[in-house]
């Protein structure tokens, strides 16, 4: 991926998701990985578990003069409400990847549907490692973050003791990206895959 002067991402969803931890990974594997400028916000409603919840990464290889997300170059829904809340706030060339397990109705054709979570449940036996697959998700189809940076930072930030969990995660997640990466290249137009 070519980094202009900013690349704007949003990660949105429901509280309980672990989508701020992701924002911190993915932020952190920028900064202190790989040498770029990044910050993160985060947002989330007051009833934590369940509300709504969003984190915002912005990096860039030069000065960052505003914190927070634009419009997305990458916006990733973990739930319906976040979809149809957040959709319109992309680019228009953007990137939209939904979790298909929680997201069925998408205003574009122009998506990834991708079973985040049965990824996840698949991977590590953890509905709760669907984060980190989409993280790998969003960096092998970007490159935004190194591979190396990004398994760093999951590395150092995940709970202790979970660690070779969430790098299983992580790799299901990158598998799953350079699978539809190939069949992009084959010529099979519809970036999605069955849930």
């Amino acid at each position: 991926m070519e980094m202009n002067d900013r690349y704007e991402i949003r990660l949105a969803g429901e509280g309980g998701q672990g989508l701020i931890l992701a924002g911190l990974i993915l932020a952190e594997a920028a900064a202190v990985y790989d040498g770029k400028n990044a910050v993160q916000t985060q947002s989330y409603g007051p009833e934590a578990r369940g509300g709504a919840s969003k984190a915002e990464v912005v990096i860039s290889d030069g000065v960052i003069d505003y914190p927070k997300v634009i419009a997305a170059d990458l916006l990733l829904c973990m739930s319906q409400e976040a979809c149809s809340k957040y959709v319109y706030g992309m680019k228009k060339n953007g990137i939209l990847i939904v979790d298909s397990v929680h997201v069925d109705r998408v205003p574009t054709s122009r998506a990834y549907m991708i079973p985040i979570t049965k990824i996840a449940e698949e991977a590590t036996g953890r509905r709760i490692t669907a984060n980190i697959v989409a993280l790998g998700i969003i960096v092998g189809l970007t490159g935004v973050v190194s591979r190396k940076a990004i398994e760093a930072a999951v590395r150092a930030r995940a709970p202790k003791g979970t660690e070779a969990l969430n790098l299983k995660a992580l790799e299901a997640g990158l598998a799953e990206a350079e699978r539809i990466r190939a069949e992009a290249e084959r010529g099979q137009s519809a970036p999605s895959r069955a849930s």
